[in-house]
């Protein structure tokens, strides 16, 4: 029994001791919820790689950046943008922004909607179809939306009036009901019929018919496309843990991960 314990004693001391507090160290990102399912796969390998947790918040990329600027905690802040956290640079939170995907915005629509990437123009404006977007400047997928009004208005004069009178912003705003935190907002709104054709993000309405297959999405024509470049930034007194992270989302095995879903690279 003694021999015993005492090869329990010598194999304890000889057991490696990881370093005080690196058990407790927890970096907080903060990410738009278009990058939910990328950064969630990001944050394990890294977790798992590196031994440095990472808390995920998810929101609409405007209403975070509002509560950093408001002093809630964040090491980290993803944005679908890169007006939101340049104006962190410009209040000192941050010194400077790195683009790091590439999205475009698609219509998801309902089975009985006939929309397709050479009418899509002449669907939108039929006003028997309810029309979808996010809430601008709360969320850059609503102002993304608006950025297709203004190439439509190009196109057809008086376009930009009648989709901006008939566009209802469902989601991503301060008085929105908060969206699942297990399936895409915008395929439950679609499914449900609040909109007929939904604006948002062509890696979410790929998601979105994923999880409702009766659901379509639909890439927009030349005329109305539109681009989304998203950025990254860390605090300025974060710890290294901070950057290192920004590095890994901006490397290989993070472009490999944002590619998988559908991201395209900066």
């Amino acid at each position: 029994m003694k021999a015993i314990a005492f090869a329990i004693t010598l194999a304890l001391a000889v057991m490696p001791v990881a370093p005080a507090g690196a058990q407790d160290a927890q970096l907080r990102v903060h990410a738009a919820g278009s990058l939910r399912a990328p950064l969630t796969a990001l944050a394990a390998e890294y977790e798992r790689t590196k031994g440095t947790r990472i808390a995920l918040t998810f929101g609409a990329s405007g209403l975070l950046r509002d509560r950093i600027a408001g002093g809630e905690a964040a090491d980290v802040f993803a944005s679908a943008n890169m007006e939101h956290p340049e104006s962190l640079v410009k209040s000192g939170w941050s010194a400077k922004v790195v683009p790091f995907a590439r999205n475009q915005l698609c219509a998801l629509v309902r089975p009985q909607v006939p929309l397709t990437t050479d009418n899509a123009l002449a669907v939108l404006l039929d006003p028997q179809w309810k029309l979808g977007t996010s809430t601008p400047k709360a969320d850059p997928s609503g102002d993304y939306a608006r950025e297709l009004f203004r190439r439509a208005d190009a196109v057809k004069p008086g376009s930009y009036a009648a989709l901006s009178a008939r566009a209802l912003q469902l989601t991503g705003g301060p008085t929105s009901p908060p969206p699942p935190a297990d399936r895409n907002v915008y395929g439950v709104l679609a499914a449900n019929g609040d909109a007929d054709i939904f604006l948002t993000y062509c890696t979410s309405t790929q998601q979105a018919v994923s999880e409702h297959p009766t659901l379509r999405s639909v890439r927009m024509p030349d005329t109305l496309r539109v681009g989304a470049v998203y950025g990254i930034a860390s605090r300025r007194d974060a710890p290294e843990a901070a950057a290192a992270f920004v590095a890994f989302v901006l490397g290989p095995d993070g472009q490999r991960t944002l590619g998988r879903f559908g991201f395209d690279p900066p």
